[in-house]
């Protein structure tokens, strides 16, 4: 046992070089941190203290001890059959989106409250605005379309000091919109990030989820545990990735001179070429693909701009200069 302990990785290279959760966890300051996370930890194949990932209640657990020890919250929970979001992934999303912004500014990544991201679909998690602020002290406009979400979100922000000022959720009224009824026209923003719905339907949501427990049980599994299941906006959207992309693609070119960066998420390395197609023909003036990794999975971060150098320049110097 003590070979295969050895064996295992200690640092978690495919991750974000400032992600926190490069190392594997610490579950004696996670308990420290959450006691209640202690029952949950059992040891491994390969003899290392581990959780058991396929139980709900494990992984909302650690993610509570997680967001505890690194990230200064102290009252974190999310409904029944909501999405418990990866946060090591998470993370690295905001990392790799930083440096992005970083190659505007002088390679410094802008920082403070008065930088504002939206978090198209905050979710009932609020994980984005949580770390996003914790690391570069940027200030969040949470968007969310489901009442539940918008409630677990509300009562995440009310109850941690470290939020209260700086995130603000809204309510999206219409699904089929994205910034409409979000964003007003006089609006500046600096980022949006988005996490878009992954399958086309619940069905092929379903095949999708099973397929995924079959190889990680390596046994045949014929019951998707709802516990794990989300929702239907957390999950799929007609056309899926790249129907809610084009969506976005389309109404961020209405709100061209009103953000810096958007940017979303994608699974998909097969919606690549038609997305870059999208952002060609609205006009975007620059695109980014920045691959991301975690574990066995493999995605990747789009964002672009509408803004020519000069107004990027100009946007840079009068809305960056003292942050």
């Amino acid at each position: 046992m003590s070979d295969k302990k050895k064996n295992q990785p200690q640092v978690k290279s495919k991750l974000h070089p400032r992600n926190k959760h490069r190392e594997r966890y610490h579950f004696e300051q996670l308990i420290e941190a959450h006691p209640a996370l202690k029952k949950h930890v059992q040891l491994n194949k390969y003899g290392n203290e581990s959780i058991n990932f396929f139980d709900a209640e494990a992984v909302k657990t650690l993610n509570t001890a997680l967001l505890k020890q690194h990230y200064q919250i102290q009252h974190w929970d999310i409904p029944a059959n909501y999405l418990c979001p990866p946060i090591p992934g998470r993370a690295d999303y905001i990392h790799h989106i930083a440096d992005i912004l970083a190659s505007y500014f002088n390679k410094r990544i802008p920082k403070g409250r008065s930088f504002r991201c939206l978090d198209v679909g905050v979710g009932a998690n609020c994980i984005y605005p949580i770390i996003g602020h914790v690391e570069f002290g940027w200030s969040f406009i949470g968007s969310e379309v489901d009442d539940t979400a918008f409630k677990s979100a509300t009562k995440i922000v009310k109850s941690n000091d470290i939020l209260r000022d700086v995130v603000e959720l809204r309510k999206q009224s219409n699904p089929q919109d994205i910034f409409f009824g979000i964003l007003d026209k006089e609006e500046r923003i600096d980022l949006t990030i988005c996490n878009p719905p992954f399958h086309a339907s619940e069905e092929e949501a379903k095949k999708a989820t099973l397929r995924k427990l079959r190889n990680l049980k390596g046994k045949k599994i014929t019951k998707v545990d709802r516990s794990f299941g989300g929702q239907s906006n957390e999950l799929w959207y007609p056309g899926g990735e790249k129907g809610f992309v084009k969506v976005l693609v389309r109404e961020s070119k209405k709100f061209a001179n009103s953000c810096f960066l958007f940017s979303t998420q994608i699974s998909k390395e097969s919606n690549l070429d038609s997305i870059k197609a999208m952002l060609k023909s609205a006009g975007a003036m620059e695109v980014h693909i920045i691959p991301m990794g975690q574990g066995n999975k493999v995605s990747r971060i789009v964002a672009w701009t509408f803004l020519k150098p000069k107004d990027r320049e100009n946007w840079v110097r009068v809305k960056w200069k003292k942050k």
